[in-house]
This record gives structure tokens, sequence and C-alpha cells, in this order.
């Protein structure tokens, strides 16, 4: 009872970054699961894909409901992703322990690299107040503020051309692919690739990236169960919390400054990557 009240306390926060930074809740839950529960690895990437399910889904309704996402988007990707999840968890079943953890860990510290680049390159806006004052009176009222202006004028703009399509479909073959091998959602893939590759804004790329965790997850999660490898005690507990926190994130997203959401999850991917590593060789064991 105890293990289950601590794993629900805990999910609220994991629910709480998933909705707010696009991301399953793996890159959280695969070292907690190792360092706080004791699971070994196969069983902690297969529990934290278990959880990832619910949790996802919870945010991704709120950003659908909150339009801050792309749903074309995060469908096509989570499509040719659903492809190569169950390729994953094969790889991960035939993996040792310490290679599951270091091929997170390296993919993970890459996504935080190139996300802090992005953040620190990318100048500080103004507010719409500023650019009020700028434009002459008036002119405020007809227009979005700067913070929201870059979200509606893709969505406004977007098209899915050839080009974009092959780019989604590569973006979720090779998120797929980590979600099956390293337990996550793939977010922490897809977050950095939607902003780089695809030009969708951090407060979108959340959304979408959650509704692309809904789908690719699925096949990687049933092959898990059908091994056994799932600890659907402690998934359930977690998902208790994620689920609500979940919500909760997704509604935060709107009220954050998009240079502020790259940059913390930047750190927040180096912090998980330098765990993990720090975890395998025996400094937090």
């Amino acid at each position: 009872m105890e293990v289950f009240i601590v794993a629900a306390v805990v999910g609220v926060g994991v629910g709480i970054l998933s909705g707010l930074l696009g991301i399953g809740g793996g890159v959280i839950m695969v070292p907690l699961f190792r360092l706080g529960f004791g699971l070994e690895a196969i069983a902690a990437t297969a529990t934290s894909l278990f959880t990832i399910i619910p949790t996802s889904v919870s945010g991704m309704v709120k950003h659908a409901r909150n339009k801050t996402s792309v749903p074309k988007i995060g469908a096509v990707c989570g499509l040719f992703g659903a492809c190569l999840s169950p390729v994953g968890v094969w790889a991960a079943n035939i993996s040792p322990d310490w290679l599951i953890m270091a091929v997170a860990a390296v993919v993970i510290a890459y996504s935080a690299v190139t996300m802090l680049s992005k953040a620190i390159k990318s100048p500080k806006r103004a507010g719409g107040s500023e650019k009020g004052h700028a434009d002459g009176p008036g002119k405020n009222e007809e227009r979005p503020s700067t913070e929201e202006a870059p979200e509606r004028a893709f969505v406004a703009s977007f098209r899915f051309t050839p080009a974009l399509i092959a780019k989604t479909a590569a973006i979720g073959i090779f998120a797929g692919f980590m979600s099956g091998y390293v337990g996550v959602g793939g977010g922490f893939v897809m977050v950095p690739l939607f902003i780089s590759l695809l030009g969708v804004p951090m407060k979108l790329a959340s959304g979408t990236s959650l509704t692309a965790v809904c789908i690719l997850a699925v096949p990687g999660v049933i092959e898990q169960a059908l091994l056994g490898n799932v600890d659907f005690a402690i998934g359930i507990a977690m998902a208790v919390g994620s689920i609500p926190g979940a919500i909760v994130g997704a509604n935060l997203v709107k009220r954050i400054p998009e240079r502020t959401l790259r940059i913390f999850f930047a750190c927040f991917l180096a912090v998980v990557a330098v765990v993990l590593v720090l975890n395998e060789v025996g400094v937090l064991a």
C-alpha cells in the first residue's frame, strides 16, 4: 500500500512534466523505476511504456481543447512510429541492461544539447504591449500577442506537402524504435525534431508529441505485456497520479514563454541523462 501511495504521488509530478513538455514521462519513470523501485532495466522500460499511454492520453486531450497541438502531424508521426515500436522492444529484450541505459543516456543528452542550442540562439520577443506602442494606438487590439503569433501563424499556414510527410514519417520511425527500446514515449526525441525539422513552435510541439506518443506506444506495450515484463501494480499506481498531473501541465504551456520552455526542457533532459549514466556506473547504487 505504501509503495502504491508513493508511486501515485510521484506520478503527479511526472504527469505535470509530461503535459508541459510533451513527453510521455518515460525519461523520468525509467530511472525512477530503476533507482526508486529497484526494477530490472527491461522491467523498468516495460512498466514505463505501460504508464505512458494513460498519461499521454490525458495530456493530449487537454492540449487539443486548448488548441496547443497539431493533430495531423502527431497522427502521422504516431502511425509510423507504431510500426517500429515492436522492433525496439525486440531489440531491448536481446540487449544487456547497460546498453539499454547507455543508448537512452546518449539520445537524451543529444536532444538536450540540440534544444538548448536553439533556445540560446532564439531571441527574446517583446510582449504585446510593447509591440502595440511601436505600431501606434489601437493596432495592438487587432493582432495576437507576440507570444501567440508564431503558434497561430504556423497553424494558419500549415499544409501537408510530400516533403513534410516524409520528414514527419522519419521522425516517427526513429521515435518509435527508441520508444520500444528505451521504454519511453519518444517525446524527448520528437519535440526537438518537430522544432528543428518541421518548424513547429515549442508550445505546439508539446501537444503534438503527446498525440504521437498515444499511438506509437501501444504496440510496444502489448508486446512487453505478453513477454511478462510489465509491473502492472506500480504502473497503475503511477498512472493514478500522472493522469491529473498531465492536465495541469498542459494548462501551464500557455502561461510560460516559448524560450523559457525550451531552456527548461533542455536542462531537464540533461539532468536525466546524467542520472542514468551515474546509476549504471554504480555511483547512485
